[in-house]
């Protein structure tokens, strides 16, 4: 039997390509990745569902302006002109990077097969070529996760993965999931001129964010697009050229339905699913917590609790929060470990940010309010909601949702959760982000700057101001 043998083997081609500095220019390497090369942000997730985000928000202008006495008119959507403008800059972007990887890079080496360990630091190929390599990092990925129902895999029912590549706008798609994938994709939809019916399993959307921001994101939500609370998911048959979607009472006998919805399209938005399971772990003895790979601080992996000697894991199949900026900055923590074995670094950074960028966008950090009370005590921190509506941008804007919610310990005044519902409320949220990772309290972020008036981010300010905390001294 070939060995072939290698430096470096990278599974997965999105944050992992990056790990690829000069360091490795006179070393070998090989990145092994099945499908589409850059990775689920780049091809199916977060950078295309974003540039159809934002032609849907232009498409919702008209709406917002009258309100305020502006006579706007949306006539419609060319859906193959958005399409095609996005993938012709991202298929290019993708095939560029498999190109220079695999053609212009003498050192790297390009496989495009399924793989999986077949020793502790071996791994074999679908077609049976077998790699060894002084150090293996696991930056896999995820994968749509498919409920375990009737009718799936019918033609017309899609995933996030193919969705944006649809012929055709749909006239009426059925989006199961309430989480941020659906809520997203419902948005954009809706935006853009779809009859759009979102069926949750629980009654409320985002459910794993804080519960104000859910409840208030629901009733939002429910004046955009038609909502289907406290269904599940039972079957799905066609209809004639259509799709029948069958749901049964969430809670109650799955057997029985109780409420069917027809469509063009049905998107199955009902979570992602990290690779662990397509690479034999157990082969080489590498430890999960749950679904994910565990790691260390220093991000190699764990077998049997203890590190396993130049095995290292980043991204969506080690971390559950499986968002690209945090696999971004895991890569980042292996390259320089790789590089300087004798002076490692740990992932230290927190906390971790999110945005949702449905309508009207959400961005959040730290804990939820009742985390945080269940963490600190019931009376240990202080909570101010402070509405967009009330601060002067707010008033030019004549906006009656959005809101900037504030978690903070009385005792320290350091922030301990975020939350953001309203115009722009991923950009809201970064200085908090900071004050956060770097100890800025509450008063200190508040009355140590100026705040430009009257500008969005006054409505911060504000929030900041309304918490209970100690003041540090500042006017």
């Amino acid at each position: 039997m070939s060995i072939e043998k290698y430096d470096l083997a990278i599974i997965g081609s999105g944050s992992g390509n990056s790990l690829i500095t000069p360091y490795w220019d006179d070393k070998k390497v090989a990145i092994i990745d099945s499908g589409v090369f850059g990775g689920t942000c780049l091809n199916v997730g977060c950078i295309p569902t974003k540039m159809f985000a934002y032609p849907s928000q232009l498409a919702s202008y008209p709406s917002e302006g009258a309100r305020l006495g502006v006579d706007m008119a949306f006539q419609s959507a060319d859906w193959p002109a958005i399409r095609d403008r996005i993938f012709s800059r991202i298929d290019a972007i993708s095939d560029g990077g498999k190109h220079y990887r695999d053609v212009e890079l003498d050192h790297t080496t390009l496989i495009a097969e399924e793989v999986h360990f077949s020793g502790p630091k071996q791994l074999t190929t679908a077609s049976g070529r077998v790699l060894e390599a002084d150090q293996i990092v696991i930056a896999a990925g995820s994968r749509p996760s498919l409920p375990d129902v009737p009718g799936t895999n019918l033609s017309g029912v899609h995933t996030s993965d193919t969705v944006m590549r649809l012929e055709e706008l749909p006239k009426r798609i059925i989006i199961v999931g309430g989480k941020y994938i659906g809520s997203e994709f419902a948005a954009i939809f809706a935006g853009l001129g779809s009859e759009v019916i979102q069926v949750n399993r629980s009654g409320q959307l985002l459910s794993s964010h804080d519960k104000t921001v859910s409840e208030r994101f629901t009733r939002v939500a429910q004046e955009q697009w038609q909502l289907a609370l406290n269904r599940t998911l039972h079957s799905i048959e066609h209809e004639g050229e259509q799709l029948r979607v069958n749901v049964s009472a969430t809670g109650q006998n799955n057997d029985d339905v109780v409420e069917s919805f027809t469509g063009d399209v049905v998107l199955l938005a009902t979570g992602r699913f990290p690779n662990t399971d397509r690479l034999n772990l157990e082969a080489t003895g590498i430890d999960l917590v749950g679904d994910v790979i565990a790691r260390d601080e220093y991000l190699r992996v764990l077998s049997n609790g203890h590190p396993l000697k130049d095995v290292w894991a980043i991204g969506d199949i080690a971390n559950p929060e499986m968002l690209k900026h945090v696999a971004n900055h895991e890569q980042r923590i292996v390259s320089h470990n790789l590089e300087n074995p004798a002076n490692m670094k740990p992932d230290t950074l927190g906390p971790i940010p999110a945005g949702v960028f449905t309508r009207p966008q959400i961005a959040s950090t730290g804990l939820t309010e009742d985390d945080a009370r269940a963490q600190f005590g019931q009376d240990a921190i202080t909570v101010k909601i402070q509405a967009y509506g009330d601060t002067a941008y707010g008033w030019a804007m004549e906006d009656s949702h959005g809101f900037v919610k504030l978690i903070a310990n009385k005792s320290t005044g350091l922030l301990l959760g975020a939350h953001i519902m309203g115009p722009e409320a991923t950009n809201l949220l970064q200085p908090i982000i900071m004050a956060m990772s770097f100890g800025i309290t509450a008063h200190q972020m508040a009355r140590g700057q100026y705040w430009i008036h009257p500008a969005m981010a006054e409505v911060v300010e504000n929030a900041l101001l309304g918490l209970d905390v100690p003041e540090s001294g500042q006017l």
